[in-house]
């Protein structure tokens, strides 16, 4: 996959969950997700720090405040910004070559972007379900990013605090955002 692919790839992941936080009523903020330890809120507040985290990596930039709130009044906005930020931190030249330290090891930009893909997918449909909404990802890019999420968490910590879950079976006739956030432990 060239970089200009995998750009593309994060940007209609972003764009597929945009439309999904468009779509959050004021009421279903509290509203518990599939991701058990995060509500709605949580949720879209980690994917935005997120999106900012990875963007002052690659640009060398001060990180955000972990467990401040990076939504403010206008969550929709606050999404908006940290995705154009981090569409931004990732296109700069050699950026995707560039190896970087993030909060999972040492890695190329490439590989951030994979990340970020991933995150913003399962965060986007966690928040489809738990807002009752459609899940209208790309298909072909929810099934690039799971089956890079297979060749990389080959082994992946299990128990308490684990970033993922166990797997749980998925149809294969599935959505591919469904076998993705199914491979990373959500009851789909």
């Amino acid at each position: 996959m060239t970089g200009a692919e995998l750009l593309a790839d994060l940007g209609r992941a972003l764009a597929a969950t945009e439309a999904v936080v468009a779509g959050i009523r004021a009421d279903q903020w509290p509203t518990p997700t599939p991701c058990t330890e995060l509500d709605v809120h949580g949720v879209l507040n980690h994917l935005v720090r997120g999106n900012l985290l990875f963007a002052a990596i690659v640009g060398g930039e001060p990180r955000p405040v972990l467990g401040a709130d990076h939504l403010g009044d206008d969550p929709l906005a606050a999404y908006q910004r940290a995705a154009a930020q981090l569409r931004e931190a990732f296109a700069a030249p050699g950026v995707l070559e560039s190896v970087y330290e993030a909060p999972f090891g040492t890695g190329p930009g490439a590989a951030l972007v994979h990340v970020r893909i991933v995150e913003v997918l399962v965060h986007g449909w966690d928040l489809a379900r738990a807002t009752g909404q459609p899940a209208e990802f790309p298909d072909d890019v929810a099934g690039r990013a799971l089956a890079r999420s297979r060749q990389r968490l080959t082994t992946r910590p299990q128990g308490p605090g684990a970033p993922f879950a166990t797997e749980v079976p998925v149809p294969q006739e599935a959505p591919a955002v469904d076998r993705l956030a199914g491979f990373l432990g959500r009851p789909v």
